[in-house]
């Protein structure tokens, strides 16, 4: 199975981070926003992304045009025809994840491997969404995508060998370090940090420190790179009470019950960096 040409539906951070990814490796791209306005301003992001790079020295101004040559924006899914992998990077929503791989499944050609980007739900339900289950897997790249190194390559009951086997091929050639995992809710990652993000909510909640406290013992003490609140609000609190939900519904483990501070905060729309406002208030 060999991936040359490449789809991403989805042109959020997560969407856009993998195209530049991709695309960096050598993969043409062809990415699917649903608005016009979204494709435009995925590329004017990858735009600003090398532009950052070239400054730092990082890449040269003719592979930062090399690299955004290799991308197409598009609003129709009919484009994704031809290529040999789609990665979807939308709504953490399950039914509207299947929906979207029934239409990939009578769009693309029948050798096209369709993976999802998602960072809990069932692979496996997103299988049989499609007349392909054995060619469907989980490709799911961390925020942000061109920094972090790891990619949790998903195994669903339905996948093939082969299809495992050109996920891991196509994340290595990405420059990351892929790691197999099966389809259970959570993979290794957020199976193991949202139990870690919840409880840091419920110490808040319980007033046993401040956000800031708490943010300075867990970076203090632990070595991590921020603190759970700093990280909730880059994460996207939504996102985060969906991955919990997830979680819970899967295991039923009192740490996956997302504490009702958490819960709150998304019913008011404070969500994080994205609304500029969660447990932290942002100016840009």
């Amino acid at each position: 199975m060999s991936i040359t040409r490449m789809g991403i539906v989805g042109s959020g951070i997560m969407g856009a981070g993998i195209a530049e990814v991709a695309a960096a490796a050598g993969h043409d791209v062809v990415l699917r926003s649903r608005s016009q306005g979204g494709a435009d301003a995925m590329v004017a992001g990858l735009a600003a992304s090398l532009a950052k790079q070239v400054e730092k020295g990082k890449r040269t101004d003719a592979e930062a045009a090399e690299i955004s040559r290799r991308v197409h924006a598009t609003t129709h899914l009919g484009e994704l025809v031809e290529v040999d992998l789609v990665i979807e990077s939308v709504v953490e929503d399950l039914s509207v994840k299947k929906d979207l791989f029934a239409e990939l499944d009578s769009i693309c050609k029948p050798e096209t491997i369709l993976a999802t980007n998602t960072s809990t739900l069932p692979v496996v339900e997103m299988a049989m969404a499609t007349g392909r289950p054995d060619l469907v897997c989980g490709i799911h790249f961390f925020n942000p995508a061109p920094a972090m190194a790891l990619v949790e390559v998903v195994r669903p009951i339905t996948a093939s060998d082969a299809t495992v086997a050109a996920a891991v091929a196509f994340a290595s050639a990405c420059g990351k370090d892929p790691v197999e995992v099966k389809d259970q809710a959570g993979f290794i990652v957020n199976a193991l940090l949202f139990p870690y993000l919840n409880n840091a909510v419920r110490l808040l909640e319980q007033g046993v420190a401040t956000r800031e406290g708490i943010d300075s013992a867990m970076k203090g003490g632990c070595g991590f790179p921020m603190g759970p609140f700093a990280l909730l609000d880059l994460v996207g609190l939504d996102t985060s009470l969906a991955i919990l939900d997830a979680l819970y519904e899967e295991y039923r483990d009192p740490n996956y019950a997302a504490v009702p501070l958490l819960r709150r905060l998304v019913t008011s729309g404070q969500l994080g960096r994205k609304t500029k406002k969660g447990f932290y208030a942002y100016s840009r």
